[in-house]
């Protein structure tokens, strides 16, 4: 993996340095049409620097998808920001970056303002509940669409199979049960599948205890703004596995713990944030918002993205020694796993906040359609919602 383009590169696939401009107006393309989640941001990507402009060679963003992989956060930013700091260096990391980024931060913010308003009208509330009562279905469905990726990289061996799903279960129950301790739970698994695989001369070192966030809560003790940079840093740098390990990650927190939202509420956010545009991370925006208005949802936004940018910015020249690190792998198999487990087990608390019977028979139809048909995620919220707001004029009692 190289550096970033510029004209005496020769490993580059382009000439010369892509103009600001550009990448500017593509990544910002690209962040309003990025429904759908990784999967469409990844192929938007794909078909801008590699087919359509030849900017980048297949392999080269391979490896881009494999080294932010590795990474904790959301791996779909992360790859939107190497791919421009490939393009352009750091300018062009901060300008693809941002504009991969705030135009799905404007619509969350602003839907925020009209769902958690004083007086949202009773059609918004009912495509709130609709949509929030298919969350735990999602968060099930986005936990099993990686288990299969998942086992394969733990590999054939019966104990790191057997390990694995313990990882698994300890993630789900942590979930479920014991809120704002998931991380420990997350890091800790991590580590010790450090300790299981490494040789007795080389013990872990380096970067797995770049991940320790145990001197972090103490900075949110207080509540206020420390405890909102402190939810939204859970979520930009320690989360593995997927954007929707957010979920667990945040739900504790924002409910129980400082009671920004209330469960309903929190629903409705996970809820936004699948229907808006650009990284599922957007969420946190939201629940910034429920916290601190405008500006909480901007602070939690800059403090979830900020550690993408610096894993890029820093670590960027370096993505090809952390691939190969055994500690890294070994890290993430064990925080990975736990992860999906927490993912899948967030369907438990999230399920248990739905209010009405009407919501409970809407999650069942949301299960049916992901499960039994097969079919797209935004399709199911979208649905939800519309039900939601049928159930709502109809004079069914709806969450507030």
């Amino acid at each position: 993996m190289t550096g970033p383009v510029d004209p005496t590169d020769d490993e580059g696939a382009s000439p010369a340095l892509v103009p600001l401009g550009t990448i500017v107006r593509e990544w910002g393309r690209i962040g309003i049409l990025g429904f759908g989640g990784p999967p469409t941001h990844i192929a938007l990507l794909r078909a801008l620097c590699v087919t359509d402009r030849a900017w980048l060679t297949a392999t080269e963003f391979e490896d881009g998808i494999a080294a932010t992989n590795l990474l904790p956060g959301p791996a779909s930013t992360q790859l939107a920001i190497f791919c421009a700091w490939r393009l352009r260096g750091p300018a062009g990391a901060l300008a693809g970056g941002l504009c991969f980024i705030v135009p799905g931060l404007v619509v969350i913010l602003a839907l925020s303002a009209i769902f958690f308003g004083a007086h949202p009208p009773l059609w918004i509330l009912g495509a709130a509940a609709g949509a929030g009562a298919a969350v735990p279905a999602v968060a099930v469905h986005a936990a099993t669409g990686l288990f299969p990726g998942s086992w394969q990289r733990v590999g054939a061996h019966r104990s790191a199979r057997i390990r694995w799903i313990v990882y698994v279960a300890l993630g789900g129950a942590s979930a479920a049960a014991v809120g704002p301790w998931l991380v420990l739970v997350l890091v800790a698994c991590g580590v010790i599948e450090i300790s299981i695989r490494a040789r007795p001369a080389h013990p872990p070192s380096g970067r797995a205890h770049s991940f320790s966030p145990l001197a972090l809560p103490a900075v949110a003790a207080a509540g206020g703004l420390g405890a909102i940079a402190w939810v939204a840093l859970k979520v930009g740098a320690l989360s593995y596995g997927g954007g929707f390990v957010i979920v667990p990650l945040m739900q504790h927190d924002a409910v129980h713990t400082y009671h920004w939202m209330t469960g309903a509420q929190f629903l409705d956010a996970v809820a936004l944030g699948q229907l808006t545009p650009g990284p599922v991370v957007q969420t946190v925006a939201a629940v910034g918002y429920a916290a601190a208005g405008i500006g909480g949802g901007l602070l939690a936004a800059a403090v979830a993205f900020a550690p993408s940018f610096v894993f890029v910015l820093v670590g960027g020249r370096h993505f090809d020694q952390i691939r190969a690190n055994a500690h890294v792998r070994s890290f993430l198999i064990g925080a990975g796993a736990a992860s999906l487990g927490a993912i899948a087990g967030s369907a438990i608390p999230l399920g248990a906040a739905l209010s009405h019977l009407w919501q409970v028979g809407i999650l069942a139809l949301a299960a049916g359609w992901l499960f039994g048909l097969r079919r797209g995620v935004i399709a199911a919220i979208v649905g939800a919602a519309a039900l939601g707001v049928i159930a709502g004029l109809a004079g069914a009692p709806v969450p507030h």
